[in-house]
């Protein structure tokens, strides 16, 4: 009888803490300003002249809005442009200087080894 291979039972190293995509930070704020008027999101939808379902996918991370869409919703929010970037930007500033970090670290290593 062949032998069996020997069963790894030992946990899987957790991977590391991917960055998040803008299109996810994106949404988060743009619900949590929503939020922050008591809106549902019917209201801010039919101000910005989009579905609901739609700016529904933009809040959960889902659809990848254009431009014209962000600059709608905005709107809608009463926010401009810049400062919902500024907002998104300064959001992953904190992810990718723990990314790139870890990056440094990694290549710190491997050089000294």
């Amino acid at each position: 009888m062949p032998s069996r291979p020997a069963i790894n039972r030992t946990a899987p190293e957790p991977s590391p803490a991917r960055e998040p995509l803008w299109r996810q930070v994106l949404g988060e704020r743009l619900r949590g300003l929503r939020h922050e008027r008591g809106e549902k999101l019917s209201e801010t939808a039919s101000r910005a002249g989009v579905s609901p379902q739609y700016l529904s996918e933009i809040e959960r991370g889902v659809k990848e809005p254009s431009s014209e869409m962000i600059a709608a919703v905005a709107g809608a929010l009463d926010v401009t442009l810049v400062d919902l970037t500024l907002a998104v930007a300064e959001s992953l500033r904190p992810a990718q200087q723990g990314a790139s970090r870890g990056a440094t670290c990694s290549a710190a290593y491997a050089l000294a080894a």
